[in-house]
């Protein structure tokens, strides 16, 4: 009784000091204002001062006013808490909750204060705190409770989403913040999206949130940082051929995208655990879709999607092989050239290299862009090779996959009734541009097989080179595979190698002594 009278007194005096301002008496506002701006280390008793009148201010919240106590609600506004420990924690959440949803002039700032505190205030100290066991304990004290708080809010606010994407977004650290903080920040994000304020902001907006912020480091790495393969290897001997250059700043970005893609496939699995993968997904692909799919020559963030899939491979999996079928064969949609072209490089590349798809999808999949390439061919086109470099670009990436899987389809009679040699024997003549390491092996493993007859109307002259960079050359048709290996150790290495084919692992439908001229398989 003793301590309910004494924290009623407190309250009685908190009152008081807020109406005091009015009177123009401020001793008393300006100690509470005090109390508010600790920022050493507290002793118990400050503490528990402290935790006495944040709740004396939640009873008190209806007589604060925004203008007579600016300095208490900026103090307030401006309290780090990772500082502080979990009761004072409490008190502070509470007060902050009554506050936000008292009046629309706390709103915004009670929002902002929450947001600014999904990562510790930057500082050396704080950073190297964050991956040991306190700092740890610390993360999951304070991002509970912001996230309960923000919940609490919207619940009560329903309008509050619409506040709360834009802070989100406009609060996330700069590419050129430290990692540690840059993951914790992503990581509260990845929280709430599982939470129910997910559905109340949408997870569209905080899983696009994250994609553009994994585009931009893959952006700030740049193509010039990674080192190409060998020339004279061939495209299907460059499975260790790519790696980063050794440079400090690369890599740095390098290892934050890697810590970012390890807690999105982590955030993924969570979610097929739940039972919530199809929701997340969807929100995924739409991101995927404009972001992802037009960045030039992606070499990382796809794997996102490619982990996603291989959680699920017969719905999301095939969703993703529809999708990108759908983008490179319907013109309707408007969708750019260099889009389309890019949307089957995609798609070759999937259907090659995720281990866990089921054979009907791919075999599906195939058929369908090989009768759009057969339209296409029986449609009246002029002989000039860079009109259709949406036509070779989807026959190359037919070969590409059959190059992968063509062992592994051969049980399946539908194989047998694809229209390659009809489309390889027309004019538009496919073998002669599209790249000539990709014709050479699919011809190789095409007569193993007994996958077409070799004929007299196609000629020898077919691998030249000149005719395929007059079709987007290397910079397009060529050589972007976008599922070639994934540079990224932590993020490949726990999430991506185990799902993955690589070239060495596919099973080939002749030996190795065999020895092979595409010119003399394809006929003088």
């Amino acid at each position: 009784m003793e301590e309910y009278l004494s924290d009623n007194k407190v309250a009685a005096n908190v009152r008081d000091a807020l109406q005091s301002v009015a009177r123009g008496d401020a001793d008393n506002y300006d100690q509470l204002v005090e109390i508010m701006n600790h920022s050493e280390y507290l002793s118990d008793d400050e503490e528990a001062m402290l935790v006495t009148c944040l709740k004396a201010l939640s009873r008190a919240v209806a007589v604060i006013d925004v203008d007579q106590h600016e300095k208490l609600l900026q103090s307030i506004f401006g309290m780090n808490m990772w500082k502080y420990r979990p009761h004072v924690l409490d008190a502070l959440m509470d007060f902050i909750t009554r506050l936000a949803t008292s009046d629309a002039k706390y709103f915004d700032s009670s929002l902002q204060m929450l947001v600014r505190n999904f990562m510790p205030a930057i500082s050396k100290s704080s950073v190297k705190k964050l991956n040991l066991p306190c700092g740890l304990a610390k993360k999951d004290h304070v991002l509970h409770r912001v996230n309960s708080t923000l919940v609490n809010i919207t619940e009560i606010m329903p309008l509050a989403p619409r506040s709360l994407s834009p802070i989100i977004s406009q609060r996330m650290p700069h590419i050129s913040a430290d990692e540690a903080l840059m993951a914790v920040y992503v990581e509260n994000m990845l929280r709430l999206e599982s939470s129910t304020i997910g559905n109340l902001v949408g997870s569209e907006m905080l899983i696009s949130a994250v994609v553009y912020r994994l585009v931009e480091l893959v952006v700030e790495i740049g193509w010039d940082a990674i080192v190409q393969p060998e020339p004279s290897k061939g495209i299907f001997d460059v499975d260790d051929g790519f790696k980063l250059v050794n440079v400090k700043e690369v890599i740095s970005i390098a290892d934050k995208l890697d810590s970012l893609m390890v807690l999105t496939c982590q955030h993924l699995k969570s979610c097929a655990e739940n039972g919530r993968l199809s929701e997340v997904f969807e929100a995924l692909v739409h991101s995927f879709r404009f972001t992802v799919l037009n960045t030039h020559k992606s070499k990382f963030v796809q794997f996102v999607m490619f982990y996603a899939c291989s959680l699920d491979p017969r719905k999301c999996g095939g969703q993703l092989a529809t999708t990108f079928l759908n983008v490179f064969t319907c013109n309707s949609t408007g969708n750019p050239l260099i889009t389309r072209m890019s949307a089957v490089s995609y798609l070759a590349s999937y259907l090659s290299r995720g281990k866990f798809l089921d054979k009907t999808i791919i075999i599906d999949t195939l058929r369908s862009l090989l009768d759009w390439c057969l339209d296409y061919c029986s449609e009246e086109k002029t002989l000039n090779p860079e009109a259709h470099r949406l036509f070779y670009s989807g026959y190359q990436a037919a070969m590409y996959v059959l190059c992968f899987r063509m062992t592994e389809m051969l049980g399946d009679p539908k194989i047998y009734q694809f229209p390659l040699q009809l489309i390889f024997e027309h004019s538009l003549n496919p073998l002669k541009v599209c790249l000539p390491s990709i014709v050479e092996e699919f011809l190789r493993q095409a007569r193993a097989t007994s996958l077409y007859m070799a004929s007299d109307k196609v000629s020898n002259n077919l691998l030249e080179a000149d005719f395929s960079m007059a079709c987007g050359g290397m910079e397009r048709l060529d050589m972007f595979f976008p599922f070639d290996p994934c540079l990224l150790k932590k993020c490949s290495e726990t999430f991506i190698t185990p799902n993955y084919l690589f070239w060495s692992n596919v099973v080939l439908p002749y030996g190795d002594e065999e020895d092979f001229s595409a010119e003399e398989q394809i006929g003088d």
